[in-house]
């Protein structure tokens, strides 16, 4: 045609390929054992043995990191670098990159396989991983940037597929909301603190949190969801015009969605609403994207029934519908009420990360697999077992995380004719709901079952393939691009002729709901100016803040009383904006396992949290959380102490410079105070330089930094 060129041969490089699907397969098994493990910690508390790097606490926050960035992740590139080459019709535009770009992704994971455990984390959900690891995140995101880019760019086909646009919005918005972000200053190699606190955290966390779902495990899944569902039927996408509303409007209106994760707290009331107002809009753009690809099998039903590919591709639009629906549904007040702090989000997110995205990548990896090693599947029977036993994995999880929830939810603000608490003691609500966690734990078995016997299978597969396989010479037109004959496309047709202005308009779609939510949240001086109402942690109780977050205590308990009148009740006073101006990280929270812990300062004596820490069943007999015997006999770091409290004065925490200098001194003669009054109750001597002084210090201090009445 008039705006092709000479013919030309290349090949596709599937050795990259290959290897992002050997990795999946690989860290999918640890990240589902992982999940397994957690699962049977909260079912019986003695199944973390005592040993920190494998207690619910650090091991919590490595499952995540596991199940998003390590499985999830390397499906993604498996499937981007397979379809991105098919549709460009181009080779990657760089073999090296691509080389770089899966060994930097690969040792990233092992740094946060072993930095997790060791309790080096930063506490914020889906970005937990420090500073060092955060940079060589970026760099390996902007290779994997250019390297589609530049394929992109080098393609043969004047258009880009819809496909495309999901993988170039994953890329883009990514990078932001990662930035964004991890602004943090180091104090150490492994240690830093974020520039944002409170409340400015709080949104800018949830921000980065809701939309790391959002444009890592939905928008690049689309993507593969729009090229594999087509390919494993042979047919085109259902409907061109639904695939354009529903890349825009999801692009445009997930950014906005974040704060439904604070709604009831001491973020501003506008920023909930609009939170809220846009959560409930999305489900029109994810139902679209559903039917658009349940249409796209429309008369393929028979093949659905027996072709496991076609049933694990089905079942995962399915679960996207159904989390998609849920999403929404949970972020409107009066059942986010309810459902927040509880099981039932847990359940929500899963339904999510094993439904869609984990039955999705199955039925790609049982694509892909035969068709890069040139071989058929080993065992069909095997696979069809895979996905029977994932879905009854998947719905008895579900089922008894909704179950727990919603039981949860109504028991914490479950109150009398007078005006009481039915259930006062916490533990109440906690050990009516165990029975579920051994289903929960179940279901994750049986998940995990059948991803063991798709890797057996995988593996067999591969192992049966032909060893000379020759490369696959592909002949295609070099692409010159005639603007004339681009122009009289179609209006959409002409931004896919031009990838340049297709990311432009992409980044002005997620930058408007990002400002107009972040500056001006940013800019409240009641968040930012100093209140001299509100006093700074001491150099004691900050170290013993660090330790809290070092053990993982966030992912049981929340710092944040909402304005709910159980709450207020069980709790005491809703919390307010200024109370976590100097908290850097937030410590909100996302789930209760536990109670709220904003005003448990003076609650309890320090021997009652000294005896709590190392055995839980002393002080409420039917607890479930793990005990803590390492923090008597570990040292305090309070050499430390100096660096951090510059770098808090440089993120304009009022630590005057004397208190800088002898904040190792003062920490000595705060944690001297404590160990002398736990002496007088039967504690041994000698307490004052172990760890569980500086946990105490700082846990007496929550709700008492105010120093007097604004």
């Amino acid at each position: 045609s008039a705006h092709q060129g000479s013919i030309e041969t290349f090949s596709y490089d599937e050795d990259i390929v290959k290897k992002f699907v050997l990795a999946t397969i690989i860290w999918g098994l640890v990240a589902f054992l992982l999940g397994v493990t957690i699962a049977l910690q909260l079912s019986d508390w003695r199944l973390n043995f005592n040993l920190p790097w494998i207690s619910f606490g650090r091991l919590r926050p490595l499952h995540t990191n596991a199940a998003i960035f390590a499985f999830a992740g390397n499906a993604i590139f498996a499937g981007i670098y397979y379809s991105l080459q098919r549709l460009c019709k181009a080779r990657m535009f760089s073999d090296t990159f691509s080389k770089i770009h899966f060994w930097g992704w690969q040792l990233i994971i092992v740094a946060a396989a072993i930095t997790l455990p060791l309790g080096y984390t930063m506490s914020k959900e889906y970005a937990e991983l420090e500073w060092p690891i955060d940079l060589a995140i970026t760099l390996v995101w902007v290779v994997f940037g250019v390297n589609m880019i530049g394929t992109v760019i080098k393609r043969r086909e004047q258009h880009i597929y819809v496909a495309i646009w999901f993988y170039l919005a994953t890329f883009i918005t990514v990078a932001v909301l990662h930035v964004v972000n991890s602004i943090e200053i180091p104090v150490s190699f492994l240690k830093s603190y974020p520039v944002y606190a409170g409340v400015q955290d709080a949104l800018v966390q949830w921000w980065y949190g809701h939309n790391a779902v959002a444009f890592f495990l939905t928008t690049p899944f689309l993507g593969l969801m729009y090229y594999f569902v087509p390919k494993a039927v042979d047919r085109p996408v259902y409907s061109y015009r639904l695939s354009i509303i529903h890349f825009w409007s999801l692009v445009f209106i997930y950014i906005w969605a974040g704060p439904h994760h604070l709604l009831y707290t001491a973020l501003p009331d506008w920023a909930q609403t609009l939170g809220m107002i846009f959560s409930v809009m999305l489900w029109a753009p994810s139902w679209g994207g559903m039917i658009n690809g349940l249409l796209t099998l429309r008369g393929c039903w028979d093949r659905v029934r027996r072709e496991p590919i076609l049933k694990f591709l089905a079942a995962s639009v399915t679960f996207y519908g159904m989390s998609t629906f849920e999403g929404p549904l949970l972020s409107i007040k009066s059942v986010n009420s309810i459902a927040h702090y509880t099981d039932w989000i847990i359940g929500h997110v899963h339904s999510g990360a094993l439904g869609w995205n984990g039955f999705l990548t199955f039925g790609i990896l049982y694509y892909l697999v035969p068709k890069l090693w040139r071989t058929e599947l080993y065992n069909t029977k095997w696979a069809n077992t895979h996905f029977w036993l994932g879905t009854v994995g998947i719905l008895l999880y579900m089922m008894s995380m909704w179950a727990s929830g919603i039981t949860q939810g109504l028991m914490w603000r479950e109150v009398d004719e007078l005006g009481r608490l039915a259930y006062p003691d916490f533990v109440e609500t906690v050990i009516r709901i165990v029975p579920l966690y051994w289903i929960r734990a179940l279901g994750g078995l049986l998940f995990l079952a059948g991803a063991v016997l798709m890797t057996v299978n995988l593996f067999k597969t591969i192992a049966k393939a032909p060893r000379d396989q020759k490369i696959e010479i592909i002949s295609a037109p070099s692409l010159k691009t005639n603007f004339g004959l681009l122009f009289k496309d179609r209006p959409h047709r002409i931004l896919e002729g031009l990838p340049t202005v297709f990311s432009i308009l992409i980044v002005l779609a997620i930058l408007v709901g990002s400002i107009i939510q972040i500056v001006p949240t940013l800019m409240i001086p009641a968040y930012v100016d100093s209140n001299p109402f509100i006093r700074p942690y001491t150099p004691l109780e900050l170290a013993g803040r660090d330790l809290y977050i070092r053990e993982g205590c966030y992912t049981c308990h929340s710092q944040m009383i909402r304005t709910m009148t159980s709450e207020v009740i069980r709790y005491g006073e809703a919390s307010k904006p200024e109370e976590s101006m100097y908290d850097r990280p937030f410590q909100w929270g996302s789930k209760r396992t536990g109670p709220d812990l904003a005003r448990v300062g003076g609650k309890y004596p320090d021997l009652w949290h000294y005896r709590h820490m190392l055995d839980p069943r002393e002080v409420v007999q039917k607890s479930i959380m793990p005990s803590y015997p390492w923090l008597a006999k570990n040292k305090s770091d309070l050499e430390s102490l100096p660096k951090k409290l510059k770098v808090m004065q440089m993120l304009g925490v009022p630590y005057s410079d004397l208190e800088i200098k002898n904040a190792t001194s003062i920490a000595q003669a705060q944690a001297l105070k404590i160990a002398a009054e736990l002496e007088q109750q039967g504690i041994p001597k000698g307490s004052e330089n172990k760890e569980i002084v500086a946990l105490i210090a700082y846990l007496q201090s929550l709700g008492k930094l105010s120093g007097g009445k604004k």
